[in-house]
């Protein structure tokens, strides 16, 4: 090999293992590798920005401005609303909601249905008496399974896709051509989790059960109101920089002040309500100007129009991963005060300040009313419902947004024009026609992901370029003894295992060129190695880091990594075997 693809390889070596193993972000060690590859000549300006001019990065983009419209006219809370009902068994439950998320993950991106529905799944577990453990996994699941019906089913899929228009024009394929193996794909994971998968599930307790009972994590005191801390403020009485506690709000007359600042001034008998350690209430009570509260109901337990109770659950992007919380001024940026942390389906005890976030922990957060809206498209945070909240409503566009998302369906699948265009012409419609603002559009894609695609093209560049991927394929044709099954099944396998440690996405686009090549240099057909990629990259059962709806239903389920290895071990090998046997039914080598 020559020395550009010893470089090459070990830059991908490195991204990989950074990928896995570090909580830097998957776009920034992208561009990393891109930029030590250029400067190292290895590519050119050309080959680094490729990615940024390919048309499934531009499908992708003008994709999630759909998805956008369907969700802030509250398009997929219709289904919900009339579709889940009071069934009459755990079956029953799981059936009504399984099939329905398969089937519209079919057409939109499923990380934005699964956000969308949690919400509902939890209000409506807690209706039927159920656990939430028992329906988010396998919420998860049938989305990522419907996602491979179709190409619009996941970002990967068009990705792939617009690989292999860019490099094989001439077997660019249709909007539902990957359908005759999705679709069985899908049925029968979606089976496995009805039939045998519920069985697989533990009882898991929610956060939002560990979250019930506000007195556990709250401790409540009055101000005397012939003590001495009266008219001054929480500053200057002392209470803002307690060891083991801090004041969330203060109930005053009816009214609630919400994430209290230094300046605000105590009245005589004002309620504090303070977060913390039960050893944190033994130094309030030395504080003189305070008394304990007695009045019987807890203040969070009060409905207040200036103050809401949210859960959150970290995203691993967020900047303050492995940051205490008091450490992070959490408060001061996000103007919302942390009640208590929920990891792994258990409140995380001691001194709430000192503890360290980590990705998927769910917060109970005591904040004001526009939090919601002003951070539910924040990248720090997976998803943000609010507690005892009753589902989006139901806008009168609804309809509409889903006509648009149809027609760019029939478009493409009637051939009219590219899957681009109708994409790029369905985006602007939902704009002009109000479904979606301007701003709604924006916050709605995910530059994370484009970025990550993006970058993803110059390191294949560089793979195929600098002769990398010839030699690996080379190399791995030796393993499989020319036989064209074995190599089939060995990309596969790859794929799959590289998607459950780092981004699918990358997993695909990485490996594209030295799939192709293999098959080239075997003298087969490249189209089912090139679908095998779609398929065993979207294949993201084993962990909760495979796929970020998986790390979306990780703390609100309360799971552990155990149970994504037991009920997606299976559905791994289950849905490996399908696709293993129709790919080249359907694609002949």
């Amino acid at each position: 090999m020559s020395v550009d693809a010893w470089l090459t390889i070990a830059v991908v070596v490195v991204v990989f293992t950074l990928m896995a193993m570090t909580r830097i972000g998957t776009d920034m060690i992208l561009l990393g590798a891109v930029i030590v590859l250029l400067t190292l000549g290895v590519i050119d300006p050309d080959q680094a920005l490729a990615g940024f001019s390919n048309s499934g990065l531009f499908t992708v983009a003008f994709m999630y401005v759909l998805v956008a419209s369907i969700r802030e006219t509250g398009g997929i809370d219709l289904i919900i609303r009339y579709v889940l009902g009071r069934p009459a068994s755990e079956a029953g439950a799981q059936c009504r909601l399984l099939l329905p998320v398969a089937s519209i993950s079919g057409f939109l991106n499923n990380t934005p249905v699964v956000a969308t529905y949690i919400p509902a799944v939890l209000g409506w577990s807690r209706r039927l008496g159920l656990p939430a453990s028992r329906f988010l996994m396998p919420l998860s699941f049938a989305s990522i399974l419907g996602g491979t019906v179709s190409l619009l089913g996941t970002s990967t899929n068009l990705v792939v896709n617009g690989l292999l228009i860019e490099r094989y024009p001439s077997l660019a394929m249709g909007l539902f051509d990957i359908a005759w193996v999705g679709v069985p794909v899908a049925v029968v994971g979606v089976v496995y989790l009805l039939v045998a998968g519920r069985h697989l599930l533990a009882q898991r307790g929610s956060a939002t059960q560990v979250f019930e009972n506000p007195r556990e994590f709250t401790i409540e005191m009055e101000v005397d109101p012939e003590g001495p801390m009266v008219d001054r403020t929480v500053e200057e009485a002392g209470l803002r920089h307690l060891q083991e506690l801090f004041l969330v709000e203060i109930e005053r007359g009816g009214n609630v002040v919400s994430v209290v600042g230094p300046g605000e001034k105590l009245k005589g008998n004002d309620r504090l309500v303070f977060a913390g350690t039960s050893a944190g209430a033994v130094e309030l009570q030395q504080i003189r100007g305070l008394m304990p509260s007695h009045q019987g109901e807890s203040s969070l337990e009060k409905d207040f129009k200036e103050r809401r109770l949210v859960e959150a659950v970290v995203s691993d992007q967020c900047q303050f991963i492995g940051q205490r919380i008091r450490e992070g001024h959490f408060r001061t940026l996000y103007g919302a005060a942390v009640l208590a942390v929920c990891r792994g389906g258990e409140r995380v005890a001691g001194n709430l300040g000192q503890i360290r976030l980590q990705p998927a922990d769910v917060l109970l957060l005591e904040a004001r009313p526009p939090f919601i809206e002003r951070h539910r498209q924040s990248r720090d945070f997976l998803l943000i419902s609010q507690v005892n909240g009753s589902a989006r409503p139901n806008h009168e566009k609804a309809w509409l947004a889903w006509s648009i998302l149809l027609g760019v369906v029939m478009l493409a699948t009637l051939g009219v024009m590219s899957m681009l265009n109708a994409a790029m012409l369905g985006a602007a419609a939902s704009v002009l026609t109000g479904c979606c603002s301007v701003g709604a559009a924006k916050r709605g894609m995910d530059t994370r992901v484009l970025l990550t695609i993006a970058a993803s093209f110059g390191l294949g560049a560089a793979l195929e370029s600098s002769g990398a991927a010839v030699s690996m394929a080379t190399a791995g044709l030796a393993y499989v003894d020319g036989s064209p099954w074995l190599l089939l099944a060995g990309v596969y396998v790859m794929v799959a295992l590289l998607t459950s440690l780092v981004t699918n996405n990358a997993a695909a686009v990485i490996t594209f060129p030295i799939v192709t090549a293999a098959a080239e240099n075997l003298g087969v057909s490249i189209m089912p190695y090139v679908v095998a990629v779609m398929f065993a990259a979207s294949a993201s059962f084993l962990t909760p880091i495979g796929y970020q709806t998986n790390l979306m239903v990780y703390g609100p389920g309360g799971y552990h990594l155990k149970d994504y290895l037991r009920v997606g071990g299976p559905l791994n090998l289950l849905t490996a075997a399908v696709a293993l046997v129709l790919i080249p039914m359907v694609w002949p080598f």
